[in-house]
């Protein structure tokens, strides 16, 4: 009970506070769509703190069409960890996620990347819905700050995360013991 109590509230909290946005700050410009990004983010944080799933679901699995992450390289993914590293980030995350070498580190860091994935794309869903709105609202140059911090603050995200996801598991096949020949999981 006190689980689905922390979700509703985290729910209810997230709505006020993306309302409060929207009456304080100019829906059409880049102030609006870096707060209602980074309040989302504090928001499904929380949400998915109180969630405690475990993530079983074979969408995180990693699909035949990634390529063994092939897919997400052609689209930038080494540039956009470079630019993680340049602006900091990658630092302040390993600061409070430090990175061990042992399994039941790397199960954690694999908890993690579904957790984040998993976070990343609600607000992704969020953000495109607001996108929509000021478009139609206020026309589509007015939503380009919305899709393009969409772009790098959620969905390379996520990329990264299913880039990250394989490599991580196979560190955790190799501490196990196990040393299969790669082969990419279908469906």
């Amino acid at each position: 009970m006190k689980k689905t109590g922390n979700q509703a509230l985290s729910i209810i909290i997230g709505i006020a506070s993306v309302f409060a946005l929207t009456r304080f700050i100019p829906m059409d410009g880049f102030a609006f769509a870096w707060a209602l990004n980074f309040l989302l983010m504090m928001c499904v944080l929380a949400f998915t703190e109180a969630l405690k799933s475990q993530f079983t679901s074979s969408y995180y699995d990693e699909k035949e069409w990634e390529k063994r992450g092939k897919v997400y390289e052609y689209l930038g993914i080494s540039f956009y960890r470079k630019l993680l590293v340049w602006t900091g980030w990658e630092r302040v995350s390993k600061k409070s996620n430090p990175v061990e070498k042992n399994r039941e580190a790397l199960m954690n860091l694999h908890y993690q990347t579904k957790k984040s994935e998993f976070g990343h794309l609600i607000i992704l869903f969020i953000v495109l819905g607001f996108s929509v709105f000021v478009a139609f609202k206020f026309g589509i140059l007015k939503s380009l700050w919305l899709l393009i911090l969409n772009i790098l603050l959620n969905l390379y995200p996520i990329f990264l995360q299913r880039y990250n996801r394989p490599r991580i598991k196979r560190a955790i096949n190799l501490s196990n013991g196990i040393q299969k020949p790669y082969r990419t999981a279908v469906g």
